[in-house]
């Protein structure tokens, strides 16, 4: 058995877009395995390019336990580092709304502005790096 936990960083969120850094973060975590596999099977419609053979399943994650398995884990480490980043910026509740755009999370941008760890390219903060553009 194998696992692996790969990520896409902001900067490369922004510049991509979320599909094509989703699918890099993929093939990172695919690329990062100690036994190459012999199919991939997604979550989803897309399929990062590897050089695997692959499929995508709409909804895997509750059809196919592997899939269930990797998306527990994306989950838990995503947790993990809304937490770090909670150490990082203590004013901000990032261990509670989980960097989900909650009216609690939503108020705190427009309480202490916006972080290295938002995506500009995201709504509310790409609107309110518009609206100060046209200041």
């Amino acid at each position: 058995m194998s696992w692996s936990i790969a990520e896409a960083s902001v900067e490369e969120i922004d510049a991509l877009n979320i599909l094509k850094a989703t699918l890099l973060a993929m093939r990172r975590a695919v690329l990062g395995l100690s036994i190459t596999p012999e199919h991939l099977l997604v979550d989803g419609i897309h399929v990062p390019d590897c050089g695997i053979s692959g499929q995508a399943i709409v909804k895997g994650d509750s059809k196919v336990q592997a899939i269930s398995a990797a998306s527990i884990l994306a989950k838990v480490h995503r947790d993990q580092l809304m937490v770090q980043y909670h150490q990082q910026y203590p004013q901000c509740s990032f261990h509670v709304h989980k960097g989900y755009g909650t009216k609690l999370h939503l108020s705190e941008i427009q309480q202490f502005g916006i972080l290295a760890v938002h995506r500009k390219t995201f709504n509310p903060v790409k609107s309110m790096l518009l609206a100060a553009q046209a200041k």
